[in-house]
């Protein structure tokens, strides 16, 4: 089977340990987690976990179905790519001179439809939001330049079809 990229959506109850948990069933697989993001769901009282692995879908299902037997998760759910909205975060700091000196700062900004977020004495920062690949373009335009600090966000992600977690849930309340 060939490697792809998929995201797990994971909803469950918000209890401290399941990441741990969580994270220890990658481990034993020796798979690596490329993305993590855990945020409230649109269910009140359910967190959402989105992973981001880069690997089979065979593997991908095992992962899934160990991570359903944890207590505290409803349910979890993989997708390909193409089944996804997603969107990821970075943020660039660089100098604050390279600015009004180096002109081709500028047209990267530009081009890249990023923003600058603040401008101090000594530096600069500019927020960038996109897939994985225009972070990573951007970086490698930036990175002759001198980037002094980069951070990137884990993906957040919806599916294009519907989920029928919201489904689910209200049988189990019903009963």
């Amino acid at each position: 089977m060939e490697k792809q990229w998929y995201t797990i959506s994971v909803y469950s109850e918000n209890n401290v340990g399941l990441l741990n948990r969580i994270s220890g069933i990658f481990l034993k697989r020796h798979i690596n987690i490329e993305g993590l993001n855990v945020s409230k769901s649109e269910i009140e009282g359910v967190s959402k976990f989105t992973i981001v692995v880069f690997t089979t879908e065979e593997w991908t299902r095992k992962i899934v179905g160990q991570i359903e037997k944890q207590v505290e998760v409803i349910k979890a759910y993989y997708h390909i790519d193409d089944e996804t909205i997603y969107q990821e975060s970075a943020l660039f700091k660089i100098k604050s001179d390279l600015l009004f000196d180096e002109r081709q700062i500028q047209n990267i900004i530009k081009e890249s439809n990023s923003q600058i977020v603040t401008v101090a004495r000594d530096f600069f920062v500019i927020s960038k939001t996109g897939r994985r690949n225009e972070i990573d373009e951007m970086h490698d335009a930036l990175e002759p330049y001198g980037i002094m600090q980069f951070v990137r966000s884990g993906r957040i992600a919806v599916s294009k079809a519907e989920m029928p977690i919201t489904n689910l849930l209200q049988e189990f309340q019903n009963q």
